[in-house]
């Protein structure tokens, strides 16, 4: 974990509400993991730093991150533009596993869930996986562009509004893709992991579900407790334990966004 004071190469609207942020900061792309998170410090004003997925890897030193504009943070963010430095602390948290005899990987990204399995995605096609990935959306205009996804990836696309791809939810196809996956990996909404635990009783072979969860923080580094929840494991705090729990391991009813 690095405290790092990283320079804004590009910073776009990628679909409305939602930002693409690109920064140059090589020592935390050397050591990031899939499923981890920085913390940025948003103005001056705000005290309490704002977590971010890390979105994905290139060239080695550069990191993007992908935002919903939610509140003041994300909006001082969002107007940040190139040549402007970012003061960012990470990589924090426990991210995602992948064992080394698995083959087939299949995601479940629901709205901005993409966010961290892209850069599980370039992880896995660099160790020569096969790579499925159900995406989720409320409408098209919602959807993670498909041209900005790793080279390899095969998507399936869902809208509940039926303006693209497949009518319905995510959740109304993974049953149909389950089988053919070594490990199951899921980032959205805490409805989501729900309706996947829900149907994994169902599932003739109930494989783990490795899932990402996004509750509100306060430190970031496992000082304050501030994002601790109940599991079968006992109390866990998200920013330190986590983000990522096995679906088996979190008791669902218990976690408060």
């Amino acid at each position: 974990m690095k405290q790092i004071s990283a320079t804004v190469i590009s910073n776009i609207e990628l679909m409305p509400g939602y930002h693409l942020i690109c920064v140059d900061t090589p020592a935390i792309a050397a050591t990031s993991q899939p499923g981890q998170f920085v913390t940025v410090k948003c103005g001056e004003e705000l005290t309490l730093r704002r977590p971010l997925s890390i979105h994905k890897i290139a060239k080695s030193r550069q990191v993007y991150f992908l935002f919903k504009v939610i509140g003041k943070g994300t909006a001082w963010l969002s107007l940040c533009r190139k040549g402007e430095r970012l003061d960012i602390l990470g990589p924090l948290g426990h991210g995602f596993y992948i064992r080394p005899a698995s083959k087939k990987l299949l995601l479940v990204a629901g709205g901005i869930g993409i966010a961290p399995l892209t850069f599980l995605a370039q992880q896995a096609l660099g160790q020569e996986k096969s790579v499925t990935l159900l995406l989720g959306a409320h409408t098209k205009d919602e959807l993670y562009p498909q041209k900005l996804l790793p080279d390899g990836i095969k998507t399936i696309i869902t809208t509940e509004d039926g303006s693209y791809g497949e009518e319905g939810k995510v959740t109304d196809i993974l049953s149909g893709h389950v089988n053919w996956a070594d490990q199951i990996y899921a980032c959205g909404p805490l409805a989501m992991y729900n309706t996947i635990a829900g149907e994994r009783q169902q599932w003739q072979n109930k494989k783990p579900v490795q899932v990402s969860l996004e509750i509100r923080m306060g430190c970031g580094i496992g000082a304050c407790f501030s994002c601790s929840i109940k599991t079968k494991n006992g109390m866990k705090r998200v920013c330190l334990d986590g983000p990522v729990f096995n679906l088996d391991d979190v008791i669902l009813e218990e976690v408060k966004i």
